[in-house]
């Protein structure tokens, strides 16, 4: 049977009030009997009559209300039809299988189908599709691109009782409802303002006063101009204002949009300047820093300092773009220029003899799997720190074969305190955070320290290193000492000793320390040598260096001739210039044996890099080598690594050989597709 529409609630009740009333009258009827009877008669009739037309006006307006309210709702319901199919949002309908089931007008003119049209979304837009439709009261979110249109379409789950379309009453399940919102306007307003806002960069000349004192006096002035020159007219074409602060020193303000463009050709302006040549026998380089996306353009300004510093601490002849989240870094394919001058090793040696002198303790640490340079260079630390009268100690954990020979030296020799190697649980008992000074070599990355711990309990830091600065460093040193163009550290701590005092005398095992540290890293005095790595190694021979005693401290076993050899036979030779090969970690010091594996396959006629990789207690170390036409320190750091120029290398984890054999291909195709190799 069907069922009668019936009125309930308010409804119901506004039609039968008056029908309530007459039973207030027929009490009011029953009252005025008691009180005066000759008005009854009168009464009676006249609640009759109102009675009798109460039920007749409810009767009569019952079923033209009933009506009145059907009317109501099927107008209502037309007119939120129509308003749904002639909405300015475009909208959808959806099976659970992507089908349309119904759509408005705005959708169909999208797609230019007949409302009705029955095919798969997908067909239309292959971004969504059946694994995408959410869950019932929550919605997906999809950004997609349609005609060059841009939209951002929201799906909604709605179950079948939510629907009112009589057309579709005998579907079962869920639908799919597609809202399309475009964006195009929004996003090309939003494109406008990033491509107008501005980008703060510093460009500072590397090697301006070297290169000027090559030059004949009536020549610099011109060679100045010609610099400047080609500084302004490159970045004319970008449309930025060049301010020149200092004779090597320039501002530069531009807009985003033109800094992409240059962001895209890598800076060329890096080898466009190194073609300015009237004489001069040096080649000027540059430095560039950027700093963009900031809150406001004094940190933009910020972030270009903070830029031009690390530019300038890897070593110059390179851009670093700087951004919130991100650092990147372009060019750097050039060697160090080599300072003539000392002033800053000496005015570093009389900061570092202050900071000894006002501590009680120091405690000096180089990286984990302590090599030979850092070794010596700690060792040389400690000469400082004894010649100030204070006491050091220096943190090793693991004591390698490399440097074993070396450290027993140390700890068989008299002169020398007992506890003079700790390890970290016994540094960190030591460290006080007012009275202990943490001086750390040959690294400059947090992570990499022997015993990261004492970074955050000691107030007062050191850094003495070599390698490029990279985004992750210690920023909370006291006292920064990072010279790119430094042979090794050891070159560098060699330096610092000739000015913390004049009558410091070096013992003779310390001297050998430091000597083999500058000999390793420079592969024999072959690599990465300059003066000063040539005068520093005469110091140290002054001091009682044996050139033939370090040479017999770092002989060979046979079994790491062996895997040295077998390394450099098994070497796989990709794209004909990337030496590529494995080293077995059953010697005694795999990382080490891996170091002169790379460093031997330099030696094949067309290698432009070598990668050696070693599998040591759980972890893949690389170790990258080239001569001159890679920086494979660029390459290394897309590992989480870094290192210099020619000599570089990374740790990972959670990995095998041969993923990481992969990777390192893909990573050099990618780099010489973006052109980062050339």
């Amino acid at each position: 049977m069907k069922k009668k529409l019936k009125l309930k609630g308010a409804l119901k009740l506004y039609g039968e009030w008056p029908i309530l009333l007459s039973i207030l009258l027929a009490a009011d009827v029953v009252i005025s009997v008691c009180i005066e009877r000759k008005t009854l008669s009168f009464m009676i009739v006249c609640w009759i009559i109102y009675t009798i037309a109460a039920f007749a006006i409810y009767w009569y307006s019952r079923q033209n209300l009933k009506k009145d309210v059907v009317n109501f709702a099927t107008h209502y319901g037309q007119v939120q039809k129509g308003l749904l199919k002639g909405l300015a949002i475009p909208y959808a309908l959806l099976d659970e299988n992507g089908r349309f089931i119904w759509s408005n007008a705005g959708f169909a003119a999208i797609i230019h189908k007949d409302r009705f049209y029955s095919k798969s979304i997908a067909s239309f837009f292959p971004e969504i599709t059946k694994d995408q439709f959410p869950e019932e009261g929550k919605v997906e979110t999809i950004e997609l691109n349609y005609e060059n249109r841009d939209y951002r379409v929201d799906l909604r789950r709605i179950s079948i009782s939510e629907a009112s379309d009589e057309e579709h009453s005998g579907f079962e399940g869920s639908l799919i409802a597609v809202f399309f919102f475009d964006e195009t306007d929004i996003n090309m307003y939003i494109r406008l303002k990033e491509e107008g806002e501005l980008v703060a960069g510093l460009i500072y000349l590397d090697n301006y006063d070297e290169a000027m004192e090559r030059v004949e006096d009536v020549k610099r002035s011109l060679i100045t101009a010609l610099i400047d020159r080609k500084i302004n007219k490159y970045f004319q074409r970008y449309d930025a204002i060049v301010k020149k602060l200092e004779n090597d020193k320039y501002f530069v303000a531009m807009k985003k949009v033109s800094f992409l463009e240059m962001q895209e050709s890598r800076f060329d302006i890096l080898e466009d300047v190194k073609t300015v040549s009237i004489g001069n026998q040096m080649a000027v380089t540059l430095s560039i820093g950027f700093g963009l996306e900031a809150d406001s353009f004094v940190q933009d300004n910020a972030y270009a300092r903070n830029a031009i510093d690390l530019a300038l601490g890897r070593g110059g002849d390179q851009a670093v773009v700087k951004t919130p989240d991100k650092i990147s870094y372009y060019g750097g394919k050039s060697q160090t220029v080599e300072k003539n001058t000392r002033v800053k090793a000496r005015v570093k040696a009389h900061a570092l003899k202050e900071i000894i002198e006002s501590k009680e303790h120091v405690l000096v640490m180089g990286h984990k799997i302590t090599d030979i340079d850092a070794f010596g260079s700690a060792v040389g630390v400690c000469r400082a720190v004894a010649k100030c009268g204070k006491k050091a100690h220096i943190v090793i954990n693991d004591v390698t074969a490399s440097i074993r020979p070396f450290s027993d030296g140390i700890i068989s020799d008299k002169n020398y305190p007992p506890d003079i190697f700790v390890n970290s649980n016994e540094a960190i008992s030591l460290c006080d955070p007012d009275s202990t000074a943490v001086v750390v070599v040959d690294t400059n990355k947090p992570k990499l320290t022997e015993c990261p711990e004492l970074l955050g309990i000691s107030r007062t830091i050191v850094v003495l290193d070599h390698h490029r600065v990279s985004s992750e460093r210690i920023e909370n040193a006291t006292l920064s000492y990072i010279e790119p163009y430094a042979s090794s550290a050891c070159e560098m701590v060699s330096e610092i000793l000739q000015y913390i005092s004049d009558d410091i005398r070096v013992m003779p095992i310390e001297a050998d320390c430091m000597y083999a540290g500058i000999m390793i890293d420079t592969n024999n005095f072959m690599t990465k040598t300059g003066v000063r790595t040539f005068e520093a190694a005469a110091y140290l021979r002054r001091n009682g260096a044996d050139i033939t005693r370090v040479r017999k401290l770092f002989r060979d076993d046979i079994a790491e001739y062996k895997a040295r050899a077998e390394a450099v036979s098994n070497a796989e030779l990709y794209k004909g210039c990337y030496a590529i090969s494995t080293c077995s970690a059953n010697v005694a010091s795999p990382t080490v044996t891996g170091a002169q594996a790379a460093n031997e396959l330099l030696n094949i006629n067309l290698v432009r890099a070598s990668f050696i990789f070693t599998d040591y207690q759980n972890r893949i170390y690389i170790s990258a080598r080239s001569i001159d036409e890679v920086n494979v320190q660029i390459i290394m750091e897309r590992f989480g690594g870094g290192g210099h120029m020619n000599i570089a290398g990374a740790q990972l984890d959670n990995t095998t050989i041969e993923e990481a054999r992969e990777l390192l291909k893909h990573t050099l195709d990618q780099m010489e597709e973006e052109g980062a190799l050339k």
